[in-house]
């Protein structure tokens, strides 16, 4: 692969805004033109049907990172790039992003699932005997089971709960 890039130390980091969903596609068609580029991720709970499943994608919905010497390559390419809309910027100047926030996102271990419902999160029952009913998450009891708060008789009372049955408020 060529790159563009023959002094690292004069290039800056810079966003590039992608077309929506297509942020791999402009991650990989950049980098076959020889651009460095950088497309954090992370591990997100998700409802797919009726499960709920851990899903990879990009920590920024719609954008990623390249690395560019303005004094040495052409910008033009990018803009015609398939799954890229535009490289960001303010009036006519390109958006420079801190090296420091690149190396942050680098090092960061994204090995943790952000979880679709956090504990004192407003719920409601999607299905089952209590479909309908809202109460308060409070934890997770396993892979796919959760505790909610509920107001029953006057009390409140913590039942568990299929996670694929409830819905955020």
């Amino acid at each position: 692969m060529q790159t563009y890039l023959t002094d690292k130390n004069s290039a800056a980091w810079y966003v590039v805004h992608t077309k929506p969903r297509q942020e791999v596609r402009a991650l990989e068609n950049l980098e076959n033109q020889g651009f460095e580029c950088f497309l954090p991720m992370i591990q997100v709970q998700r409802l797919r049907g009726q499960r709920v499943c851990a899903v990879t994608e990009p920590m920024f919905s719609r954008y990623l990172f390249i690395r560019l010497d303005d004094t040495t390559q052409s910008w033009v390419p990018i803009r015609s790039t398939l799954g890229v809309s535009k490289l960001v910027s303010f009036g006519h100047q390109p958006a420079k992003v801190l090296p420091e926030l690149i190396a942050f996102l680098r090092s960061s271990p994204l090995r943790s699932v952000e979880k679709m419902f956090k504990s004192g999160t407003e719920v409601r029952i999607a299905s089952g005997v209590l479909k309908g009913l809202s109460g308060i998450y409070e934890t997770e009891d396993g892979d796919a089971r959760a505790f909610v708060l509920i107001e029953l008789l006057g009390q409140q009372q913590k039942i568990r709960i299929e996670m694929n049955s409830l819905r955020v408020v």
